[in-house]
């Protein structure tokens, strides 16, 4: 393949199977750097023309120094991060290697919780209110201006890792001294009570080209820090909360400068009715949400990132015809090892997890309403069964 591209991609996490195996049926020469402990990993190694393996990919001048050594006998075109902690990293490479791609810059807006949330603001979009944990005055101001609670987030920690809500002022000034010199790594932010929903949106030519719009069941960080079954489900996009948050999405990302790619963004509508903007990543939502989108409408979001990414700049991306049907899903910790879901026999299941102590299914119709009625039968049932539950790591796991 003497023009075949040249795509290298990182990831700290197992992810993004159908991402490589796209880069490959497009003719692309396929690199993958991943972690040592997931060198056993179920990685499509037919679709890889070489993998290599990291103690950690945050030792960001390590996987510079190694990157830049595979680049004697390697010409690189493009650099992918397959997950959301890799994103600053593939950056900062593109950066060190004068890549063409997203830079430091427009990463930050994609990672740092501070960085999106004050873009957003100046762009005029609703946010909660949030202040930099940094100058201690300013805080305490904070603190008699907006009312309890409050949520404390790590600027660039995923999910909802290192996130802690905080009911009183003077609860915090501990919490800050135990921190020491990693406070300013952090964002205080109103705790806005209400209904969270994500978009999930294909990006080209700075556009947003596609987009599907869900309402998870209970809120992410209270499935996170007080254990429950994680639901989402397809929202139509032509009901009033639908059209609201296609309008916001689009806002966001242009607001953001992102150029290509795929984006994840998270709303929750407050109990004012308002939409305030939450989050947003450059990449595929995790929990199964690309399953979740592709049950919906046909839409692989891996698969599309794949040839949006190997068209670049140099060629007009064509967004394949998709429906416009609902799906949703229902995810649990199991207690058994291989929970055994065949039970769950109804024609609108499409999807089963396969996953040590965790169960899963995806349901998928025309009929929004059976979806809702079914998810919510399912986590009945899940609960009954299945359910278990484990504390959320204070760091990454991997």
């Amino acid at each position: 393949m003497p023009d075949a591209k040249s795509i290298l991609c990182l990831s700290s996490y197992e992810k993004g199977q159908e991402f490589l195996r796209e880069c490959r049926r497009q003719g692309c020469r396929v690199y993958l750097i991943t972690l040592e402990s997931l060198k056993n990993a179920d990685w499509p190694r037919e679709a890889l023309d070489d993998i290599f393996f990291m103690p950690t990919l945050f030792d960001r001048d390590s996987t510079i120094k190694a990157v830049s050594y595979l680049g004697r006998t390697i010409h690189f075109d493009s650099i992918v991060a397959l997950d959301d902690f890799d994103v600053e990293t593939a950056a900062l490479l593109r950066e060190h290697l004068r890549i063409p791609g997203m830079g430091d810059s427009t990463a930050r807006h994609f990672r740092d919780k501070l960085a999106m949330r004050v873009r957003a603001r100046a762009a005029g979009i609703p946010v909660p209110e949030f202040i930099h944990v940094l100058h201690h005055p300013s805080l305490a101001q904070f603190m008699q201006r907006v009312a309890p609670p409050w949520v404390m987030k790590p600027r660039s920690e995923a999910s909802a890792i290192g996130i802690r809500k905080v009911q009183r002022a003077e609860d915090l000034w501990p919490i800050l001294e135990a921190m020491g010199d990693k406070q300013s790594f952090y964002v205080l932010e109103q705790f806005v009570p209400g209904e969270v929903f994500h978009v999930d949106s294909i990006v080209s030519g700075r556009e947003v080209i596609f987009s599907s719009v869900h309402k998870y069941g209970l809120p992410p960080m209270a499935v996170a820090h007080e254990g429950g079954i994680f639901t989402t489900r397809t929202i139509a996009q032509d009901s009033a909360d639908g059209r609201a948050l296609l309008e916001a999405n689009r806002r966001v990302i242009a607001a953001l400068r992102l150029v290509r790619g795929v984006t994840h963004t998270e709303f929750i509508k407050g109990n004012d009715g308002v939409f305030y903007f939450l989050e947003t990543a450059s990449r595929v939502g995790g929990a199964n949400i690309a399953e979740v989108v592709e049950a919906a409408t046909g839409i692989n979001l891996w698969r599309e990132w794949a040839r949006i990414e190997i068209a670049g700049e140099d060629a007009a991306y064509q967004l394949p015809a998709h429906r416009s049907d609902y799906a949703g899903i229902v995810i649990s910790l199991a207690r058994q090892e291989a929970p055994d879901t065949s039970a769950f026999s109804d024609p609108e299941v499409v999807w089963r997890m396969k996953k040590k102590h965790h169960v899963g299914l995806i349901v998928a119709s025309q009929d929004a309403q059976r979806v809702e009625t079914l998810l919510g039968d399912y986590a009945r049932r899940i609960t009954r069964e299945f359910f278990a539950t484990a504390p959320l790591p204070e760091k990454p796991t991997s």
